[in-house]
């Protein structure tokens, strides 16, 4: 195999781990943003009272404002999963674009 070859094989495997790092982000924040949709339906039927966790501990808040801090969150992680999931496209060309030219090399050598 040619060092050539051998470049694009361990950028291949660079390339295929940085999209694996963003898969695994991207489930951890599409499961974030999966319970900030479930707390925000919940405080559709929640009484006036309702409480947050911060800092592990539980303080009153108005259903309004914790209504409003859960839609800003919910904005900021679907822009950011938007985000991950066009690193995660562009990714996925690199991978398929080396894994073609390192499949040509090796169809030439043999």
């Amino acid at each position: 195999m040619s060092k050539e070859t051998n470049s694009k094989i361990e950028e291949l495997q660079i390339l295929q781990q940085q999209l694996q790092t963003i898969l695994d982000q991207k489930q951890n924040i599409q499961i974030e943003l999966q319970e900030i949709e479930n707390a925000l339906e919940e405080l559709k039927t929640a009484d006036d009272e309702v409480y947050k966790v911060f800092s592990g501990i539980m303080i009153r808040s108005e259903k309004k404002i914790l209504s409003q801090d859960l839609e800003e969150k919910k904005k900021m992680i679907e822009m950011k999963l938007d985000s991950m999931e066009k690193q995660e496209k562009k990714l996925e060309k690199s991978v398929e674009s080396i894994s073609a030219e390192i499949n040509k090399a090796m169809s030439t050598h043999n």
